[in-house]
């Protein structure tokens, strides 16, 4: 080989290195399916949630890769809809109705709740440059058909199977208010509980719950090989990305659509559908952060719902 061949070797090479973490995976969407065992208060029948979390619009999240994952998720036929936060990144202009648009996509399809991120207004936000308070992606919400659960709860009843979602203000944000939030909840259904950081679960673990489903760290964005995470800002490191029990609870941490600063490595935007089951011996599928299991890609095909038209009753 030339010195000029090797040159333009090593040059493309290093081209197509870089293209992947920055270009390639933060666009390569995958479906997770973890099956969730409710032991506290069994359901009646299995309910599939759907769950997108850290959309995260912004330069380097398109509005396109955002549809695209609106569309996987539903090709998944989902019964009930639960987005965790972090719809923006910092100062997104949501005047245009392109992003509302895209996310009524989901509310005309199932029931769709959702809860606010560090990102989204509030101190933490202001004080990283963003919105100082969190009017713009609540308008963002309610243009979309998709309620807004900030420190409240709401009775879902699916077929035969009744559950109850309480979802929570933003740890970062201290919007959290637990009393507020499980006033006059029903504790003989299962709880299903929407907080964004998976660190709230420590100042909630007097109240009833079975299944937290979280987001904010991305599932680590970027996982070295033999070293792990370079980024999980939670305290807590066991709740990084994917099922895990926390005593006799579980909580579900999604690794995001979206992303901080354009990259991930090892560890691509998740589009979540977890199947909670009716019985003790349901099985539990569980995911660790630097691994990808059971995935399916963009070419799955979508399973047929059994379950009937979802309905609503406020709690």
């Amino acid at each position: 080989m030339t010195r000029r061949k090797f040159v333009y070797s090593f040059v493309g090479t290093s081209a197509i290195a870089a293209a992947y973490p920055c270009y390639f995976e933060p666009r390569w969407l995958v479906v997770t399916r973890p099956r969730v065992d409710l032991k506290r208060a069994p359901l009646a029948g299995p309910v599939r949630i759907l769950q997108l979390s850290d959309l995260h619009l912004s330069w380097c999240v398109p509005l396109s890769l955002i549809d695209s994952a609106i569309s996987l998720g539903l090709n998944q036929k989902p019964d009930l809809i639960c987005l965790t936060g972090d719809f923006i990144t910092g100062l997104e202009d949501l005047s245009t109705g392109a992003y509302a648009r895209a996310l009524s996509r989901l509310s005309m399809a199932a029931p769709t709740f959702a809860v606010l991120g560090n990102h989204d207004g509030g101190i933490w936000a202001r004080a990283m440059g963003g919105y100082s308070d969190h009017g713009a992606v609540e308008k963002l919400l309610e243009q979309s058909g998709i309620h807004l659960l900030h420190n409240a709860s709401r009775r879902v009843q699916i077929q035969n199977a009744g559950l109850t979602l309480v979802g929570l203000g933003d740890l970062w944000a201290d919007e959290i208010e637990p009393e507020r939030a499980f006033s006059g909840l029903d504790a003989e259904l299962p709880v299903v509980l929407l907080s964004h950081n998976p660190d709230s679960k420590d100042t909630l673990a007097t109240y009833p719950w079975d299944l937290m489903l979280s987001g904010h760290t991305h599932g680590g964005q970027v996982i070295v090989p033999f070293d792990g995470p370079r980024f999980a800002p939670v305290q807590d490191k066991r709740y990084v990305a994917g099922l895990g029990a926390w005593g006799s609870r579980q909580i579900h941490v999604s690794c995001g659509v979206g992303n901080l600063g354009g990259v991930r490595f090892r560890c691509r935007p998740e589009v979540s559908l977890s199947t909670l089951g009716p019985s003790p011996s349901f099985p539990v599928t569980t995911r660790q952060h630097s691994l990808t299991p059971t995935k399916t890609t963009l070419s799955t095909r979508a399973r047929t719902s059994s379950s009937g038209s979802p309905m609503l009753s406020s709690n």
